[in-house]
């Protein structure tokens, strides 16, 4: 039996970023929401847990500031915190910083200033070379990032499709741009090791990244999905709802009998959704672990994001968190996190300490490590042929919107979230059917 006060138009399950941006989009509109979250707090994935003044977040891929149109008006108020223009690619054991978002004309002008310029000293414990290898290299791939930003994602999506990996073979880009750039960016912000995405997320991730730049919420990844929550009306989510049964009219919950409605929407994960109705597919997933480690002081890398071209250990991306956000360490010491793709190998921690040392140029002896998040359903795999734009609409008063209906990425959460919001007013008659023009960046 329902209770009184649980009947709602739209009943969403699941407090994750898209279903907190469903419940906004909706609730803008007049329609009212509740949300049921499992979990005692707001956030799924994107969690932060405090230790000993250290705030460690559970989510591993940096965002990219590009937020989708639809959602940009929500997000404006979120403090972000950037990485250092471009990346660092530590290779051979040097460090070469490289990729930085701009025009063609300014990367050659760039390119051949560095060129011409002395060459630098390395310092010890580490060497940085110039910025980029060559002139040429640095003029193309400015140009090659340039053209990516002022294309149009529907030209981008009419490409032919196949594996990233596939793909960059026939960018026109040389194998050490390919190899000490493209692939070790690819390989962090896709969560996809061996690049077997399919080559337009990537070309609208790449996109995405050389339109914008790279940050992470200040005070921890539970930021942005705790800034959603705040902005919707007051008893709108409720957490420590377990949902056992879903039908389009009302859901049963473990705690507090059954809630009515007009509309229901999942917005779980992929797994979750398919559980409670059976027939939606789950895709394959790609894992992710989470290092963090505390170090007496910040290594000399500074703000930028760290990605090792060789492979030469598990880390696939790290940074000196607490110097891109320093609310992240105490004061006096430093916050470095790392992610490992796929299954992480036995005595982790050792070989992850000795990789960074090698990546970052100091001893990682004196670093303790605080914790370190498996997720073995980290990022739904984007396979070719890969649809962005998986129905969300299931039939009429059932929806399901999530980063495994768009793309795999808090991008594609949003984007999907705003997609199912749409189709809801829809068929309550509170907007005109209109064509999907919203695209997500990966």
């Amino acid at each position: 039996m329902s209770e009184p006060g649980q009947e709602a138009d739209v009943v969403i399950v699941g407090a994750g970023v898209a279903g907190l941006a469903a419940a906004h989009a909706l609730t803008s509109a007049g329609v009212g929401v509740t949300v049921l979250e499992a979990a005692t707090r707001v956030g799924g994935r994107m969690a932060t847990e405090t230790l000993d003044g250290y705030r460690l977040d559970r989510f591993g891929q940096p965002l990219l500031t590009t937020w989708p149109e639809a959602a940009a008006p929500l997000l404006d108020g979120l403090e972000m915190c950037e990485f250092a223009p471009g990346v660092l690619v530590h290779s051979q054991g040097r460090r070469t910083r490289t990729g930085e978002p701009g025009s063609a004309r300014g990367a050659l002008s760039a390119a051949r200033a560095r060129a011409s310029a002395p060459r630098r000293v390395p310092r010890q414990g580490g060497s940085e070379r110039p910025r980029v290898t060559t002139a040429v290299d640095g003029a193309r791939l400015g140009s090659a990032l340039a053209r990516l930003a002022a294309t149009s994602e529907e030209r981008l999506a009419a490409r032919p499709e196949r594996t990233a990996a596939e793909a960059l073979a026939l960018r026109g880009l040389s194998a050490r741009t390919v190899d000490g750039f493209v692939r070790p960016l690819l390989t962090a912000l896709l969560g996809d090791p061996e690049l077997t995405t399919s080559s337009r997320i990537a070309d609208l991730t790449l996109r995405g990244y050389a339109r914008g730049s790279l940050g992470v919420p200040a005070g921890g990844a539970a930021a942005l999905p705790q800034y959603l929550a705040d902005a919707l009306p007051a008893g709108t989510v409720r957490t420590g709802v377990h949902v056992t049964a879903a039908s389009i009219d009302s859901v049963t919950t473990k705690e507090h009998g059954t809630f009515g409605c007009r509309a229901l929407l999942l917005a779980t994960g992929a797994r979750a959704a398919a559980e409670l109705l059976p027939g939606l597919r789950v895709p394959r997933f790609h894992a992710v672990t989470v290092l963090h480690h505390a170090a007496p002081a910040p290594p000399s890398t500074g703000s930028a994001l760290v990605l090792d071209a060789d492979r030469s250990g598990p880390v696939a991306w790290s940074a000196a968190l607490s110097e891109v956000d320093p609310s992240r360490a105490p004061r006096g010491r430093a916050l470095i996190s790392s992610t490992v793709l796929d299954a992480p190998p036995d005595g982790l921690d050792a070989e992850v300490r000795a990789q960074l040392a090698r990546m970052y140029g100091t001893s990682t002896a004196g670093w303790e490590l605080l914790a370190a998040h498996h997720d073995p359903e980290a990022v739904p795999a984007m396979t070719p042929p890969h649809d962005a734009r998986r129905p969300v609409r299931v039939l009429d008063g059932l929806y399901v919107c999530g980063d495994h209906r768009d793309t795999s990425s808090v991008h594609g959460a949003l984007t999907s979230a705003h997609r199912a919001a749409r189709e809801i007013l829809t068929d309550f008659g509170l907007l005109p059917p209109a064509p999907d023009v919203t695209h997500a960046v990966a």
